[in-house]
């Protein structure tokens, strides 16, 4: 069997797999997050931190429900990584420095987990299982419940609550992301990941000298970080380790964690609003994009030219044989068209093309599927921009699922997808001029640049993955790139809430004889061609300069 054919059967077995558990999921987790009854459990957490979940909130407090959660969360994984010498558990690592605690709990809190550090040489058993792999639950549980808002928000009238932010955000963690990671974790034993609490020993001599291995919870942490789409890995290899994805079989189901709740949330939206149809428009959408990467990345991997090339079967340098290049290309779109960020091959080996389509991935807003609930709100965004551009072409005041998108909505949605191209731009201009931050480059030319858009792009998206020839521990990168997570997660979440409250406000619109349906085909087509042309008008210049070069020159 040819790698392509193998490589095509793979693709078929995920997508089978998606779509047998697509409908089960998303009618379980409209089922959460509608309902008004509360487990015991969930009434111990509620009395601990003294919250009411029966109260509704307006945009406000919710928003500042979300925010105060996340400060509280930072200020936690900062000070226990500063303190971690002290920790029992810490396998005698010292205390990690002042900006590079900031740079991870900043990453792990907004569902970044951007790692500028060797997992296995600075993080103790208990800073990796009771500090990263709890904000890879509440991170992801955070982003679940403010597309829950927004999908509330189109699906309510004359009211502007949008439901309990801690309601919310227990529900998703205890019933949605615990169960499945359970699950998840005992398969990823079964097909050979570790999972214990072990301390360093040596495995071995190599080259004159020694070398050391730690164990640690890897399956428990790695179902989390796939499946609530974090990506930070407890080794510094990430998914290319064979610790955390011992063959192709765990490699496949990885794929599958990274996807599944991304794409079942759109049945959750369909369903919570009214209308089925609606939510299959917002999925074909998702999966044109995906699977059109997916195909384009593996052809440029594929069929990249060259003796060394033709003698591997195509571009192997940087991925792992176990996988190969099929499984590599499909890991590698899944993880950048979702806010993931785990990689089990280097996409700074990639061929030009293939490391810009992993940029273009992230530069779409992930939004195909995107990450664990992100992915949704920034796709309702975009289906929002779409019906705006139909509007202006038959001169007729917008409407989406029976709201008018007047002047308010469409200004909290441009401030949206401004936000993130701002950051990303901005900062990578601001490092390409500097002389300290260019010195951090393995590369020079094209590529080079690459590294730094690269870095700056999977930052603001709360992506997590690096182009791997850029050393980002510095106080520059560790800082900026600290900052840009955080003002990437949160600031376009002041917009999806007001406009999630804005929505709530209105009464419903009759459907007319001229309302646009938005739940056919030709619609998704819109929503897709939007998506492609906002994305190209905003980064072509950027890209031309990284990868586009890099590629008509190779």
């Amino acid at each position: 069997m040819s790698p392509q054919v193998a490589g095509l059967l793979q693709l078929i077995a995920l997508i089978a797999a998606l779509a047998l558990a697509y409908r089960p999921l998303g009618d379980y987790m409209a089922r959460v997050y509608s309902s008004e009854k509360n487990y015991r459990p969930e009434k111990w957490i509620y009395k601990a931190i003294g919250a009411n979940p029966a109260a509704e909130m307006r945009w406000p407090a919710y928003l500042r429900g979300v925010l105060a959660f996340s400060a509280v969360s930072v200020l936690f994984l900062y000070l226990m990584q500063r303190v971690q010498g002290s920790l029992p558990g810490s396998l005698g690592f010292s205390s990690i420095d002042p900006d590079q605690a900031f740079n991870t709990a900043a990453s792990f809190v907004a569902n970044t987990n951007w790692q500028s550090y060797y997992g296995e040489q600075a993080m103790g058993h208990v800073v990796q299982t009771g500090g990263l792999a709890v904000q890879n639950f509440l991170s992801a549980a955070v982003g679940m419940a403010v597309a829950v808002a927004l999908v509330r928000g189109f699906a309510r009238s004359r009211t502007g609550e949008l439901g309990n932010f801690w309601a919310d955000l227990v529900r998703g963690t205890v019933r949605i992301l615990i169960p499945i990671s359970v699950i998840g974790a005992i398969v990823l034993v079964a097909c050979g990941a570790i999972q214990n609490f072990s301390g360093i020993h040596q495995v071995g001599q190599f080259m004159g000298g020694t070398q050391e291995w730690n164990g640690g919870g890897v399956a428990s942490q790695e179902v989390i970080k796939e499946l609530g789409t974090n990506g930070g890995g407890y080794f510094n290899a990430n998914s290319a380790h064979p610790f955390e994805n011992p063959n192709p079989l765990s490699n496949l189901f990885e794929i599958f964690l990274i996807l599944l709740i991304p794409f079942a949330l759109t049945r959750t939206f369909g369903r919570m609003v009214g209308s089925l149809k609606q939510g299959y428009a917002i999925l074909g959408a998702m999966a044109v994009i995906w699977i059109g990467f997916t195909a384009l990345m593996m052809w440029t991997e594929f069929a990249h030219r060259g003796p060394a090339f033709e003698i591997a079967g195509g571009a192997m340098e940087g991925k792992e044989t176990r996988f190969g290049i099929a499984g590599s290309s499909i890991f590698a779109v899944a993880t950048t068209l979702t806010s993931t960020g785990a990689v089990n091959s280097f996409h700074s080996s990639y061929t030009g093309f293939g490391g810009g389509i992993t940029m273009l991935g992230m530069q779409l807003g992930e939004i195909a599927p995107g990450g664990v609930g992100s992915g949704l709100y920034g796709m309702l965004i975009m289906a929002i921009i779409a019906v705006f551009i139909a509007g202006l072409m038959v001169g007729r005041t917008p409407e989406y699922l029976g709201k008018k998108i007047g002047t308010r909505q469409i200004k909290l949605a441009a401030c949206y997808i401004l936000v993130t191209p701002a950051l990303v731009l901005g900062f990578t201009a601001v490092a390409m001029a500097l002389p300290t931050p260019a010195d951090s480059m393995t590369n020079s030319g094209a590529h080079g640049f690459s590294e730094i858009l690269y870095a700056y792009t999977s930052g603001a998206n709360n992506h997590g993955s690096a182009f791997a020839g850029l050393n980002a521990d510095t106080q520059w990168f560790n800082t900026t790139i600290g900052i840009a997570m955080l003002l990437g997660r949160f600031l376009p979440m002041v917009f999806v809430l007001a406009l999630a409250g804005s929505l709530a406000e209105q009464k419903p619109v009759p459907e007319t004889a001229g309302t646009l349906r938005t739940d056919k085909p030709l619609y998704a087509g819109l929503l897709v061609g939007t998506i492609l042309i906002i994305t190209g008008l905003t980064y072509f210049p950027a890209l031309a300069l990284g990868p586009l070069a890099e590629g008509l020159a190779s």
